[in-house]
This record gives structure tokens, C-alpha cells and sequence, in this order.
């Protein structure tokens, strides 16, 4: 499967409060619900250790990162309640990179700049 050059990663990392362990794994179901209809998703899923829930998701350039963004707000709200955001990095382009540190500031992402990947 081939990616656009353009794609940026989100990549949250999430420590469920204790004994809400449960109620964020089906929290995880309404995210993948909610994303499924993004056009400029390039792919979302969910892994799991324990209580620690990790997002691997992909979008078609900064824009479809933001516009996923605010279509799961309220997700993310609700997800905070229950659990910590322990880590969150944003992987891409330089250029599409630059668009999102803006809008995504208040969250302290660290920043990963694409050095280069394989094309098929």
C-alpha cells in the first residue's frame, strides 16, 4: 500500500485512569465510528498493553489531520476524563508539519520531520 508524500502521522499515547480501563477500550470503537467517514484518512486503529491505549493514525496532509481533529473533539474531550494523554507526536513533512504548529501548540506535541521513505 503507497502512502501520499504529504501524509502526516498522529500518534497519541494514553494511560487509562484506574479502573477505567474498560470504558476507554470502548471509547476507542466511537473514535474508529467517528473517523471512518474522514475522505482524507489514510488509516486509524487502536493498539492496547494493559491500560495503556496507543492511536496510529495517518491523514492526506495537514488538512486532513485538522479536519479529523475537529470531527473527534469531543472524543478527545471525553477521552480525557478517563485518561492521560502520556505522549503525542506528530510525524510528516517539514511544510505540512509547519501548518499544524499553530492549531496544535496548546497540546505540546513533539514534532517529527519526515528525512526521507520508501515509495512504491
Amino acid at each position: 500500500m503507497s502512502f501520499p508524500a504529504n501524509t502526516v502521522t498522529i500518534q497519541p499515547h494514553f494511560k487509562a485512569h484506574p479502573g477505567k480501563t474498560e470504558a476507554f477500550r470502548a471509547l476507542t470503537r466511537a473514535f474508529v465510528a467517528k473517523t471512518t467517514p474522514e475522505t482524507l484518512n489514510v488509516f486509524y486503529d487502536f493498539t492496547s498493553n494493559g491500560d495503556e491505549f496507543f492511536c496510529r493514525e495517518g491523514y492526506v496532509g495537514a488538512e486532513g489531520a485538522l479536519v479529523h481533529l475537529q470531527n473527534v473533539g469531543a472524543l478527545v474531550e471525553e477521552a480525557l476524563k478517563i485518561a492521560d494523554l502520556t505522549r503525542l507526536e506528530i510525524h510528516g513533512p517539514a511544510e505540512e508539519l509547519e501548518k499544524l504548529k499553530g492549531p496544535l501548540a496548546a497540546m505540546s506535541p513533539a514534532w517529527f520531520v519526515l528525512e526521507c521513505r520508501v515509495e512504491r
